[in-house]
């Protein structure tokens, strides 16, 4: 029986509003190559917990899970909109195929100026230096086209965004951080480590339902991005909380999904190598 609130998560969500809150606070007295560091690892890491409070927790009521993972620190993506997408991924007939799963880094046709920018993600060192502000410009715009095909079903997802984005951005201007350094020192440097955690989470030749992959990390970034690195364990068991996700993963055994050593197995394989072709392999 799932227990009302989980400690582990509780603790965690208190751990990263309150690291987040100091952080900003005394943002002068931080040195601006360890405020990136920091800075980048409290948005990541509260980009996980908006992952485990859309899976349902820590706690049984919905609505609280969703007031602790709907701040929004990132300032760019509206909570509702990461749930929409998110449960579709998982609901996808098609994981990885770019028409069928909204969180697909493949693309239908590898021309022109797309497919550079896409050939330039497949490798680790080109998805942290262009992947962050090109995942964000495609999600804006693409959100700007929603706006003009069904402005009531964005409206619902952006006005409580839009709220959450005054009161950060008024605290951010009660402790003297600029919108511009936060951006830099904040919400890039977040998405850049995100996406080392999605870079190789899924591919479209895995085997397996879910082509999804396994890195086997157990260090600072197992924590960072809550074991979700454990991505083929998380998918054949995405209600499963994230501290148990190393026992999921040890009762399922092999898979046989693509497996790595840790990010440093990622970083050696593909700094510079491509991990797989842009366009997706099905059209």
């Amino acid at each position: 029986m799932k227990r009302a609130i989980e400690a582990p998560t509780t603790i965690l969500a208190v751990a990263i509003h309150g690291g987040w809150l100091m952080l900003t606070a005394w943002h002068a007295l931080v040195p601006t190559p360890l405020l990136v560091l920091l800075g980048g690892w409290f948005v990541a890491w509260h980009g996980s917990l908006q992952h485990e409070t859309i899976h349902g927790h820590p706690t049984r009521w919905p609505w609280v899970n969703a007031l602790v993972g709907s701040v929004p620190l990132s300032l760019w993506l509206p909570y509702r909109s990461y749930r929409r997408t998110h449960i579709a991924h998982h609901r996808s007939h098609a994981p990885t195929h770019p028409a069928h799963d909204p969180e697909s880094r493949y693309v239908a046709a590898a021309h022109g100026l797309r497919g550079m920018i896409a050939r330039a993600r497949q490798t680790l060192a080109g998805q942290i230096l262009i992947g962050p502000p090109v995942a964000i410009v495609a999600f804006l715009y693409a959100e700007a086209r929603r706006w003009v095909r069904d402005p009531r079903a964005a409206a619902q997802e952006w006005w409580p965004h839009l709220i959450g984005i005054v009161l950060v951005v008024a605290w951010l201007r009660a402790v003297d951080l600029s919108l511009l350094r936060y951006a830099l020192c904040f919400v890039l440097p977040g998405q850049a480590l995100s996406l080392v955690r999605s870079f190789a989470e899924h591919r479209a030749d895995a085997a397996g339902p879910s082509r999804a992959a396994t890195v086997v990390s157990r260090g600072p970034l197992a924590l960072l991005f809550l074991n979700n690195n454990l991505h083929a364990a998380h998918h054949a068991a995405p209600g499963a909380a994230w501290y148990t996700l190393p026992e999921v993963e040890r009762q399922r055994g092999a898979g046989g999904e693509p497996r790595y050593a840790g990010y440093r197995d990622v970083a050696a394989r593909f700094a510079f190598r491509a991990h797989d072709r842009p366009d997706h392999p099905h059209g």
